[in-house]
């Protein structure tokens, strides 16, 4: 993790979650606001030996994509303000956006952040106010279904299920996503 080394072109800190596309690439979501890939093959160094215990022996292999939203006031190295909790890899090009589109569940957007060609694109849940997705998952019904056939799930959880919309009583549901190939897909 490119953390307090002055080789690293950028800065960021704290894993929460990791996915490993098809060809590699590992993906985690960062506390200090980013979505990070990790490419060993951009590697320059050895990768073995008595500093690979510190983490810091590749900081090339590392670009970090700041999530969209606001900053902290004054934060140099932060990426983004948004609360992201979990990542998740589409390898098989489930909720329809392509093959190996890392997802993060973003709090404070109350989405998806979708990460398309190195830009974000926000799935927004409208119903019910207070969509805090905690994981995410694809799944494949009918390969022969076209978008139908397949989609993306993610839970609407907190630890205060009461204080969303519906108060008290109000519990967790689950979301399917799915992206049409054009509006007027049938």
């Amino acid at each position: 993790m490119p953390w307090n080394n002055p080789k690293a072109p950028v800065q960021g800190y704290a894993p929460r979650g990791l996915d490993v596309d098809s060809k590699g690439i590992v993906w985690t979501v960062l506390s200090s606001g980013h979505f990070a890939s990790f490419d060993r093959s951009k590697c320059k160094g050895p990768l073995n030996g008595p500093t690979a215990a510190t983490g810091q022996q590749c900081p090339e292999g590392w670009t970090l994509y700041p999530f969209p939203g606001p900053n902290y006031k004054g934060a140099v190295e932060n990426g983004s303000a948004e609360s992201v909790y979990y990542d998740f890899v589409d390898r098989f090009d489930m909720l329809g956006a392509g093959k190996d589109i890392p997802i993060a569940t973003g709090n404070l957007s109350e989405g998806l952040l979708v990460l398309v060609d190195g830009k974000f694109m926000t799935l927004r849940v409208p119903y019910p106010m207070g969509f805090y997705a905690k994981g995410l998952d694809g799944r494949i019904d009918n390969p022969q279904g076209g978008w139908k056939g397949k989609g993306i799930y993610t839970p609407i959880a907190t630890r205060a299920p009461f204080h969303m919309e519906g108060g008290k009583g109000t519990t967790s549901k689950l979301v399917k996503f799915q992206m049409r190939p054009d509006p007027l897909a049938n």
